[in-house]
């Protein structure tokens, strides 16, 4: 929950959302579903340019969240009704629900070779996205996590030259970059520990994974990074929020 409170903390509006049935480029599918010493108090984080450097778009803001519909634009009122239509009553989609979403649109692009997204990836996208901790996303959430990962899958496809079922270790640096994250030689070395199999290869599902935290952290750090001098400070309950539920 502070993780994501922080993602949104001080945003700006983002960008409008393409429709829903755009994600993979493929056109609209108009069909629905029910479809990231500490003991004594205060952590310090250093950012270091050489090591990391990443620029996300920015958000939308919380107070849009309530206040979004008189302001917006065709495409984006059919694409909040296709959402509300997979949400269900709640108007939230759980984790369950994400990867049905998810995986229905996905074994329709076979040239990605994907087994699909599980339930524990989709678990950790929606910890690192839900800003109300109850454990689904809204609209503005889900719209964010969507554009995110139409972009990223066209990186994964442009580096999956021999259109395998994942990513050579050769080749997920690369990838990484061309999504925009640019780190430093240890960084790559943790993501490879955390994210790959033991040859170094990368499937679909956690290359999305790994960018979606990625994403989130850079967030987390630069809008508590008030003063953009590279230093932020949390006590020790924010600092296991920030870990625990991400």
């Amino acid at each position: 929950m502070f993780l994501a409170k922080a993602l949104l903390e001080g945003a700006e509006k983002g960008g409008l959302g393409e429709a829903i049935g755009g994600l993979f480029g493929g056109g609209g599918q108009k069909r629905g579903g029910n479809i990231g010493g500490i003991v004594g108090g205060i952590v310090n984080f250093i950012s270091e340019a050489a090591a990391a450097n990443y620029t996300p778009e920015p958000p939308p803001s919380y107070q849009h969240f309530s206040n979004v519909e008189a302001s917006e634009s065709e495409e984006v009122r059919q694409f909040r009704r296709i959402f509300y239509r997979l949400a269900g009553d709640d108007m939230e989609v759980s984790a369950t629900d994400l990867m049905n979403i998810l995986n229905k649109i996905i074994s329709k692009h076979r040239e990605l070779n994907s087994e699909g997204f599980s339930l524990d990836t989709c678990r950790s996208i929606v910890a690192v996205m839900d800003s109300d901790a109850t454990g689904k996303l809204g609209f503005e959430e889900f719209k964010y996590l969507w554009n995110n990962i139409k972009k990223w899958q066209c990186v994964y496809k442009q580096y999956n030259t021999n259109h395998s079922t994942s990513l050579e270790a050769t080749q997920l640096k690369g990838a990484i970059q061309a999504a925009g994250f640019k780190l430093n030689e240890q960084l790559y070395q943790l993501i490879t520990h955390r994210y790959t199999e033991e040859d170094g290869s990368i499937d679909f599902n956690n290359f999305i994974s790994c960018l979606v935290r990625l994403d989130a952290m850079f967030r987390a750090f630069k809008s508590l990074d008030g003063d953009r001098d590279g230093q932020v400070q949390v006590n020790i309950l924010e600092w296991l929020e920030l870990t625990m539920y991400s």
